[in-house]
């Protein structure tokens, strides 16, 4: 199921899932057909419910009489987690990219970061460049959303705690990432963690790591590779991270990028005012976001 926040013609953030026939709006089907609605009051709620919620929206969409369908021209997407308690984010997690920054050996545990919630935006929204010589960069990654709370995870039993997967663009400015010596302000700015179309539930991604993952910017392709890449899969992030620290449903892990990013290239590519940035991963949709200026 690819569920959705969205905004309907009232301007109210709503959930649903995204079928062929439009967007289901769920709160509003399971009140019309006497099913309990408060698990679909947002994507909090959907998440905490857990897999029972899944279940019944899967039911609400199979309904052709009673549902509430909106067509796409209706609805505006948002951030699928609008606003997730943690996104704790890995570096150097594709041996490529980990090649193409330089680096000599492979790290021999994940090296992960903070993102600040307040860089979430969704599809369609601005990336907004925050300065002239920030030199801001793009990152496709594999986004995995948490769906149940959970402490010292061991990596056998890791996906079960997993409720889905969306692109990501761990957007970054390289030139305060540099001279900082750390991750957290350049890669924390507002806009700088485009997440979306939709959440796809895990059900349907069986296999996240043997997904195509693409960046285009304008168009042309600059990332183009496999989540098989990854040097620590899934798992292993889940169980390294939760050892010292509680997920929650809602929380994000970015997974890594791969090779291909602007700031290692001869000569370097920076996004620029009117750029267009596309993160595409297999089966889970594709990510796009338009490029402005601060002053804009």
């Amino acid at each position: 199921m690819r569920v959705v926040s969205f905004t309907g013609k009232q301007g109210l953030r709503s959930l649903g899932a995204f079928t062929e026939r439009g967007v289901l709006d769920l709160k509003t089907s399971a009140e019309r057909l006497g099913v309990s609605a408060g698990i679909f009051e947002s994507m909090a709620a959907f998440l905490e419910a857990g897999e029972m919620a899944r279940i019944v929206a899967e039911r609400l969409a199979k309904d052709t009489t009673q549902a509430q369908v909106l067509a796409l021209g209706e609805v505006r997407l948002g951030a699928p987690v609008p606003r997730p308690g943690k996104i704790i984010a890995v570096g150097l997690n594709y041996r490529d990219h980990l090649m193409e920054s330089g680096a000599k050996e492979a790290p021999t545990s994940p090296l992960i970061f903070a993102k600040f919630t307040t860089s979430i935006c969704g599809p369609g929204d601005v990336i907004v460049l925050p300065a002239s010589d920030a030199k801001v960069d793009y990152e496709a990654e594999l986004g995995v959303v948490i769906g149940k709370r959970g402490k010292a995870i061991t990596a056998q039993k890791a996906y079960e705690y997993v409720a889905g997967y969306m692109p990501l663009n761990d957007v970054s400015a390289r030139a305060w990432q540099f001279a900082d010596k750390q991750w957290v302000r350049g890669k924390s700015c507002d806009t700088f963690c485009p997440t979306g179309p939709y959440l796809v539930t895990r059900d349907e991604v069986p296999e996240p790591h043997n997904l195509a993952i693409q960046t285009r910017v304008n168009g042309t392709v600059l990332q183009n590779s496999n989540t098989g890449k990854m040097i620590f899969h899934i798992p292993q992030l889940i169980e390294y991270i939760s050892a010292s620290i509680t997920l929650e449903p809602g929380d994000i892990i970015a997974t890594g990028t791969p090779e291909g990013v602007g700031a290692f290239r001869e000569p370097p590519i920076y996004l620029k005012a009117g750029d267009e940035v596309e993160v595409e991963i297999e089966k889970l949709g594709v990510l796009k976001n338009p490029v402005v200026d601060a002053k804009n």
